[in-house]
C-alpha cells in the first residue's frame, strides 16, 4: 500500500506506538503533520520555549483567531491559565526515535486481553452498536476495534487540557500551521457549545474522546447521536463517539459485511514485484497467479485487491480491499489499519494471523531510515528524498536495489539492506 509498514506513528493509542516522525489520528493525521510548517509572522520572532515568548505568541494568535470568527470572550476563557508545557514538546520530538516492529505492535494491538475486552464491550453495548450499524452501514466490530486501539474502550481518553497541548505545539513552530488550524477548530467546538474549555481534554498530540478525534475531524464527522444538542465525545457515555466513528468510516467508503483484507499464501516463485498499492488486480487475476487463502482456497470476490507485505517476503501477506482504504482515512499507518481490521475479525470469531514474522529482525531507527534513503539514492536508486519515511518511492528503490544484486525484490526496508548498502 502507501508505505512499507515496518514502523508506524501512533500518538494517542494506548498500544505502544512506533513512529515514522509524526503522530497519527483521524483524518490522516500523519500526512497532515508531515507538511513543512508555513512561514510565520513577525510576532513569532522570539526564543521558542520561553514563557515570555509563549505569551507573545498567544497575543498574536488571538488576533488571527478573531479574524477567523472566534469571539473574544470565547478565546479569553479558553486561554485563561494556559501556559507553555515543555513536556509536550519532549514527547513530540522523541517519538520519531521510538520504533517497534509490526509483529510487536500487533501482539499488543490484538492481544488476547484486548479481544476479551472487546467482546465484553460488544455485549454491553450491543443494542447501541446494532443501531449504529443499521444507521451508518458500518460493521459494529470495526467500530469497537477502533475504540479499543484508540482508548482501550474508553479507559485512556487523555486527561491533558487540549487547548494547552495544541497551543504548545503551535507555538513550538515545527508544525505550527497545522496546530494553529487545530486550535481554531477546537475554539469553534467550544464556541458552538459542544464542550466547556475545562472539559475539553485529550492526548498530548491534540486528539480527544473515546476514539481520539482531532478537532478538524470532529468538525467534519462528529454526530449528535443521542440528540441532546451536543456532539459529546468526552462523556462517559460512548454513544456520540461510536456513532461519530461509524459516520467517519461511512463517509470514507466503508462497505458493510465486506472484509478489509484476507491473509493469503503465495506460491513458490511468486513475483514479489507485484506487491504494493500500485498493482491492483481482480480476484480472478490473483487466483491465476496462484494466490490462495490460508486454507488453500481461492479468495472470494470482494472486488479489486492489492497485495500487502508488511514485513516483506518473510512475514504475513494480505490481499486488501476497499475497506482497507476506509480505515486508512481514519489513520494512515498500514499497521494501524491491519491492527483494527484484524481485531475486528477476531471479535467476529476469526482466526489469528497464521504466518510467522521475522521476529529476529529489528526495526530501523529514524536516522537509519534516513541513511538508507541517502545510500539508495547515491547508488542510483532514487527515493525522492531522505525524510526517514518509507513510502512508495523508497519501497520501489529497495525493490530495484534488491533485484540488481540478485535478492528477492520484496521492497522490505530491513537492516540487512542497509548493511549491504554500507
Amino acid at each position: 500500500m502507501k508505505r512499507a509498514c515496518l514502523v508506524i506513528a501512533l500518538a494517542v493509542a494506548p498500544v505502544e506506538a512506533y513512529a515514522s516522525g509524526a503522530p497519527t489520528g483521524p483524518s490522516g493525521m500523519t500526512a497532515e503533520l508531515s507538511r513543512p510548517a508555513e512561514p510565520r509572522g513577525p510576532e513569532t520572532l522570539y526564543k521558542v520555549g520561553s514563557e515570555a515568548g509563549f505569551e507573545n505568541w498567544v497575543q498574536g494568535f488571538r488576533k488571527r483567531a478573531m479574524a477567523l470568527g472566534i469571539i473574544p470572550s470565547v478565546f479569553d476563557e479558553a486561554f485563561s491559565n494556559i501556559t507553555y508545557n515543555s513536556e509536550i514538546i519532549e514527547k513530540d520530538r522523541n517519538q520519531s526515535e521510538f520504533v517497534k516492529p509490526i509483529w510487536d505492535y500487533l501482539d499488543k494491538a490484538v492481544s488476547e486481553k484486548r479481544i476479551e475486552n472487546g467482546k465484553k464491550a460488544l455485549r454491553k453495548y450491543r443494542r447501541l452498536l446494532e443501531r449504529i450499524e443499521d444507521r451508518y452501514g458500518v460493521d459494529k466490530e470495526v467500530v469497537v476495534a477502533i475504540w479499543g486501539l484508540e482508548s482501550s474502550f474508553g479507559q485512556n481518553r487523555g486527561e491533558l487540557p487540549l487547548i494547552q497541548s495544541l497551543a504548545t505545539l503551535a507555538y513550538e513552530g515545527r508544525r505550527g500551521a497545522f496546530f494553529e488550524q487545530q486550535l481554531v477548530a477546537a475554539l469553534r467546538i467550544i464556541q458552538a457549545g459542544n464542550v466547556a474549555p475545562d472539559d475539553m481534554t485529550g492526548s498530548w498530540a491534540g486528539a480527544m474522546g473515546h476514539t481520539q478525534f482531532i478537532p478538524t475531524s470532529y468538525l467534519a464527522f462528529a454526530v449528535d447521536y443521542d440528540g441532546d444538542g451536543r456532539r459529546d465525545i468526552w462523556s462517559d457515555d460512548p454513544a456520540d463517539s461510536l456513532a461519530s466513528t461509524a459516520a467517519y468510516l461511512a463517509k470514507s467508503g466503508w462497505k458493510l459485511h465486506q472484509p478489509w483484507g484476507v491473509e493469503v499464501q503465495l506460491p513458490e516463485g511468486f513475483d514479489y514485484g507485484l506487491a504494493g498499492e500500485r498493482t491492483a488486480k481482480s480476484i480472478t487475476e490473483w487466483a491465476s497467479l496462484g494466490i490462495r487463502d490460508m486454507k488453500g482456497i481461492e479468495v472470494p470476490n470482494h472486488g479489486v485487491a492489492s497485495l500487502l507485505l508488511p514485513a516483506g517476503a518473510r512475514g504475513a501477506a494480505f490481499l486488501v480491499f476497499s475497506n482497507f482504504k476506509a480505515i486508512e482515512h481514519y489513520n494512515a499507518a498500514d499497521a494501524y489499519v491491519i491492527g483494527v481490521g484484524h481485531l475486528a475479525d477476531r471479535l467476529k470469531g476469526g482466526d489469528p494471523i497464521q504466518a510467522s514474522w521475522p521476529r529476529n529482525d529489528r526495526a530501523l531507527q529514524f536516522a537509519e531510515r534516513v541513511e538508507l534513503q541517502q545510500r539508495l539514492t547515491a547508488a542510483g536508486f532514487d527515493t525522492g528524498g531522505a525524510d526517514g519515511k518509507v513510502g512508495p518511492k523508497t519501497v520501489a528503490a529497495v525493490k530495484a536495489y534488491q533485484k540488481s544484486i540478485g535478492l528477492l525484490p520484496d521492497g522490505y526496508a530491513s537492516l540487512d539492506i542497509l548493511t549491504r548498502l554500507r
